[in-house]
């Protein structure tokens, strides 16, 4: 037996197929969100250095010649307000350098509509 769904519209999806960049575009937070990523992925990179060398906070502030407040601030993954000379030192002071570059966007993809039709066979 064959039974088809009813051929009248079908609900239109919710789901648009919109991206994750599109939605941040739309809302208007794109560039506060990837400042956010960037300075969170730093902040874990010092932290693994640091670990790694076995370096205490206050070892680091006082290489930094900086208070161990400033430190915290510079780890603090939510704290975007640290300056290119900050992270820079802190950098070298890991032996590391920071290594920053400019690229185009990507183009943000305008949201899919979808349209489905549906045939049970039995």
């Amino acid at each position: 037996m064959r039974s088809k769904m009813s051929k009248e519209k079908q609900p239109e999806s919710i789901h648009t197929g919109s991206t994750f960049e599109s939605f941040l575009e739309e809302e208007g937070i794109r560039n506060e969100v990837e400042g956010a990523a960037i300075k969170r992925v730093l902040a874990w990179q010092f932290e693994q250095a640091m670990e790694k060398q076995k370096k205490t906070k206050q070892t680091m502030a006082r290489e930094l010649k900086t208070s161990r407040s400033q430190l915290d601030r510079l780890l603090d993954p939510t704290n975007t307000a640290v300056s290119l000379e900050t992270l820079t030192r802190a950098a070298n002071v890991l032996g590391k350098r920071l290594v920053f570059e400019i690229r185009d966007h990507a183009p943000v993809k305008k949201p899919r509509t979808h349209s489905a039709t549906a045939t049970i066979e039995a």
